[in-house]
């Protein structure tokens, strides 16, 4: 269980799944949006959004003010490794594009599969 802090208009992480753990999103402040296996909805303070095993997903904060929310993995293999590595790739690319393959290979290291690029 961890509370994530999406500060508005912030780049997230790529869309991804994960196969060992099922994810239930909380909303606790603002608005963030999130895409599962291709349907868009908006988690604002006090609703749930289940994300299930081997679904596609991402998130993204759009509007002008921060969002947070609760996220729950179950069975709870997710650690603050993770975010603390893709912290440190997003920093370190001082307001650029942070280094994509780094950000995969975390990732994947971390039990999460990206998702390959949408087609034109």
């Amino acid at each position: 269980m961890f509370e994530c802090y999406v500060p508005a208009h912030a780049m997230m992480p790529a869309p991804h799944s994960h196969d060992a753990f099922e994810e239930t999103i909380y909303g606790l402040d603002g608005v963030s949006t999130w895409t599962v296996d291709g349907q868009r909805r908006d988690i604002g303070m006090g609703d749930a959004l289940c994300v299930p095993r081997g679904a596609v997903h991402g998130f993204d904060n759009q509007g002008t003010e921060d969002a947070m929310f609760l996220a729950i993995s179950t069975p709870g293999v997710m650690r603050p490794d993770y975010f603390r590595e893709v912290h440190a790739v997003l920093a370190g690319s001082a307001g650029g594009p942070p280094d994509f393959a780094e950000l995969g290979d975390i990732m994947n290291r971390h039990g999460l599969t990206p998702a390959p690029p949408p087609a034109d």
